[in-house]
């Protein structure tokens, strides 16, 4: 019986393996030839000059700028928000029929198309508000997409906090709010912005959600303010690979290159915080 289960736990191990190989392969190809094909773009001239001749050339420094903005924009617009909604969640709320329909709420909101919150914007920002189509469209339109994944893992972060931690704030006399603001959420921040940069980085290589929002299709200049449109990198990307004729592959490949490396970026920063934080814990 022994021989038999170690032989069964050998071909499950074996599965297990080979499925990581086979999940692991394709991310490994994609990559080698994204980094192959767009290394040799990567000059200092094509990252911080402005797009020349229809984008046939020059660099991409404006699709940079505006896409770091829109970071900058959504967590300025999405983190507060999204923390304490949770926060609510989790520490106020009462377990009931409503709460627990928020909950199926957020749930499912985080399972929509992006496509539905570029046309949620649209209609919003864009029309209802007046704002056109501009960063703070496109960044509102962006956090409303980005909250669910923030407030899901805020929620999950501060729900990983010993109850016991909130029984000993209680019993030396600090109230609720004392509590959570100097015992629960300093021991929650790695989760928090784990999910937090996570969440960015997925709305740093959207494109739908800014099609209709921000975007513009050939803007050679950096933008003055929050109401004015911007080039992006997901956006230029499409508009290099559909729109614009003659371009070449070493350009389209440079570009893609930036945002992958720039979503990496962001998911080793996310990384390194919640490895620090966690040599923090009390836990």
């Amino acid at each position: 019986m022994k021989n038999d289960a170690r032989v069964i736990q050998k071909i499950v191990f074996f599965l297990l393996g080979a499925a990581t190989v086979l999940i692991i392969l394709p991310v490994l190809a994609i990559f080698l030839l994204i980094l192959v094909n767009g290394l040799p773009a990567l000059t200092p001239e094509f990252i911080f000059s402005m797009p020349k001749m229809g984008m046939r050339a020059g660099g991409i420094f404006p699709a940079i700028v505006g896409t770091l903005y829109l970071v900058i924009g959504t967590a300025v617009f999405s983190l507060p928000l999204g923390v304490l909604a949770a926060i609510y969640l989790t520490e106020y709320a009462e377990e009931n029929w409503l709460t627990r329909l928020i909950e199926v709420a957020i749930v499912n909101l985080a399972g929509v198309p992006s496509i539905v919150y570029g046309l949620f914007g649209l209609g919003l920002f864009v029309i209802f508000l007046n704002l056109g189509a501009s960063i703070i469209a496109g960044s509102l339109t962006l956090a409303i997409m980005t909250l669910p994944v923030i407030i899901t893992s805020s929620k999950e972060a501060l729900i990983a906090v010993p109850k016991s931690f909130r029984e000993v704030s209680y019993s030396l006399g600090a109230s609720r709010w004392q509590t959570v603001k100097r015992v629960v959420l300093p021991n929650a921040v790695p989760g928090i912005l784990t999910g937090t940069i996570l969440g960015l980085s997925r709305a740093a290589g959207e494109t739908a959600p800014i099609l209709f929002t921000v975007a513009a299709f050939y803007l050679p200049r950096l933008p003055q303010s929050m109401f004015d449109q911007v080039m992006a990198l997901p956006y230029h990307i499409y508009v290099l690979s559909t729109q614009v004729p003659n371009v070449s592959n070493k350009i389209q490949y440079g570009t893609i290159l930036v945002l992958v490396l720039l979503v990496f970026i962001m998911n080793i920063t996310a990384s390194v915080i919640r490895a620090r934080f966690r040599k923090r814990k009390l836990w």
